[in-house]
């Protein structure tokens, strides 16, 4: 077999894979995708830096209680207890 006949075959084969692109599970799918306009990605981009600025800042919060409050908390409550723990 030589390699135009290797490089004909390897072609059909992609070619028929490709052929299926729009007819499988997807294929509706990418019919209807379209680029965003301009409008449309800024409010994507706003909307996934407001989320990302608030799972952080929970996470900040999360941190700064369970090092700087939760100690502070635990002997403050170990001081109310009779004998302590």
């Amino acid at each position: 077999m030589t390699i135009v006949d290797r490089a004909r075959r390897v072609q059909d084969t992609l070619d028929g894979h490709l052929r299926n692109v729009g007819h499988g599970k997807f294929g509706r799918i990418l019919r209807m995708a379209r680029k965003p306009d301009v409008d449309e990605y800024v409010k994507v981009l706003q909307v996934t830096f407001l989320g990302a600025v608030l799972i952080g800042g929970i996470g900040f919060m999360i941190y700064i209680f369970f090092t700087v409050l939760g100690p502070w908390a635990w002997g403050q409550f170990q001081g109310l207890l009779p004998g302590g723990l």
